[in-house]
């Protein structure tokens, strides 16, 4: 049976995505990933003083903020000229290390969890925890009122669904717990940040704020905290559905896609870099019995705009990309560009970044006969949450370390003051992905300014050559048995915590009214 069928908009991620696939004998044959929302943040920077860019950036999204506030950072102190002091990168990291912290918890629980529990199964728990059998009272309590949301509209349940009472409603309670997990470690970011979303403290040349001994104590409390979710809840949550009822779909790799991954590498150890918690490298044609990861080539990096709602152009590197919109592009479907490292269509995030570093645990996990796919994202996720955490605790002991030196800085006040021309290029690893940001300053103004986002690289269109994203890529394959109830393609796609908020929308410059586009 062939049938095509379009899920638009798909929930619980961040922006809009459209995905539409072909279904043959129960299995998806192909798929096209459509981001129905467009950035003009670029034009907006055009001739604008680049220590604005940072700034301006941040609000590309209000989930990922601060993560394009750093790459912008990074820009400039690449086309300033500008050496962060060590106390500076330990700030940065420190406020990134409370994004992945936050982030990487909500996306398990609040935006992916549902996919694979029946939360209706909670009515039939029996144990006689007080906790538990209060979630009991209030689920139940929201049937009776017909007022479940956000815990649904959900698909049904599948053979991959988990059904058992006593796992369904220890992971309800987690997810509230969670929620207040969540907005802690908010708050840890804005103890170096000044406030959040959005911070204010990292700029070029480092960041603007001395910290104290107050501040630093203050952060270590709630890492505290925030160890022991990650470590007595988190991890062993993920282990828990991922080893168990969700092992079928980590054997058969469901989700796995180009098995191509990229990261840019991040989060300095040292003052040198010698080491990092994310090492860069690419691979191409994953071998799990033998990885090879070679090194990232920036000047590999080009964005197609084949199939993309852009002005038809040849592939160019960042450097040189343009904002010049075509509505009525023919065979294009997407406001996403299509990045391709060496002409070829990567992963990145969480998956990426173990794979590259060759993490034991993951390792562990594709020995026993994991695949790359839906559940591994998951257990990579959480694996390098741990990651994070731990360093945490360095960066910490080793401010506190730098705090007591003659002379101790944060910022690079020598190179504040825009050059008459330059350019730079600003990386880092968020919790999404290999994220960068170009700029070429010209009469000390922005002469261009481009970023290529995670889920540009995951959520991108076809190319020149007709080669799928990595989205559409990662669905070929995926069963759907029941066209009507598409659970398995929304698991894949979350799986990759889509963030297509790095955009706004296209609005009418007379009405202020937001455009509304049929696509045949």
């Amino acid at each position: 049976m062939h049938k095509k069928i379009t899920i638009d908009p798909v929930t619980r991620l961040e922006g809009h995505l459209k995905i539409d696939v072909e279904i043959n004998d129960g299995k998806v044959t192909d798929a096209w990933s459509s981001g129905t929302m467009a950035r003009g943040f670029e034009a907006l920077l055009s001739g604008k003083d680049p220590r604005d860019a940072p700034y301006i950036t941040s609000r590309f999204c209000g989930v990922c903020y601060s993560v394009h506030q750093l790459a912008s950072s990074r820009a400039l102190d690449a086309a300033f000229g500008a050496k962060v002091p060590w106390g500076g990168e330990l700030i940065r990291n420190l406020v990134m290390g409370a994004e992945y912290i936050y982030d990487h918890v909500l996306h398990f629980y609040q935006l992916s969890a549902l996919d694979y529990i029946d939360i209706m199964a909670v009515a039939n728990y029996t144990g006689k925890d007080k906790d538990l059998l209060a979630v009991k009272d209030k689920i139940v309590g929201l049937v009776k009122n017909n007022d479940t949301y956000p815990l649904t509209p959900r698909y049904e349940p599948d053979e991959f669904t988990v059904k058992d009472p006593d796992m369904v409603i220890t992971a309800v309670k987690h997810y509230l717990d969670a929620l207040k997990m969540h907005a802690k470690a908010r708050n840890m970011g804005a103890i170096w940040g000044g406030r959040t979303p959005h911070y204010q403290n990292i700029v070029v040349g480092g960041v603007t704020s001395y910290p104290d001994i107050n501040q630093v104590e203050r952060f270590r409390a709630m890492l505290d905290a925030q160890a022991r979710f990650v470590n007595e809840v988190y991890i062993p949550d993920v282990l828990a559905f991922g080893t168990g009822p969700l092992w079928p779909l980590a054997e058969m790799g469901v989700g796995g896609g180009h098995l191509n991954y990229l990261s840019y590498g991040d989060f300095k150890k040292d003052p040198e870099g010698k080491s990092l918690v994310f090492p860069a490298g690419v691979i191409v044609g994953l071998d799990p019995g033998n990885i090879k990861v070679g090194a990232v080539n920036q000047d590999g990096i080009a964005e197609s705009v084949k199939f993309a709602w852009y002005k038809e152009n040849k592939p160019v590197h960042p450097y040189n990309g343009e904002q010049v919109f075509d509505l009525d592009k023919k065979d294009a479907y997407s406001f996403v560009k299509a990045p391709r490292y060496e002409g070829k269509p990567m992963e990145v995030g969480p998956l990426a970044r173990m794979i590259v570093a060759k993490n034991p645990d993951l390792l562990g996990l594709v020995q026993k006969g994991a695949k790359p796919g839906a559940v591994a994202r998951h257990a990579a996720r959480a694996i390098e949450t741990k990651l994070v955490v731990d360093a945490c605790y360095d960066w910490l002991d080793q401010l506190l370390a730098e705090m007591t030196k003659p002379g101790f800085r944060i910022h690079d006040t020598d190179h504040w003051d825009p050059p008459d021309s330059g350019m730079g290029a600003g990386f880092s690893e968020p919790p999404r992905g290999a994220l960068g940001h170009w700029i070429k300053v010209k009469d000390r103004k922005i002469e261009n300014y481009q970023a290529v986002v995670p889920s540009t690289w995951n959520a991108s269109p076809r190319c020149e050559n007709g080669v799928r994203g990595q989205y559409e890529e990662s669905l070929i394959g995926a069963p759907v048995p029941d066209p009507k109830n598409p659970l398995n393609v929304v698991r894949i796609i979350r799986s990759f915590d889509p963030c297509l908020a790095c955009a706004v929308h296209v609005i009418d410059p007379k009405t202020n009214e937001i455009r509304k586009f049929v696509i045949e």
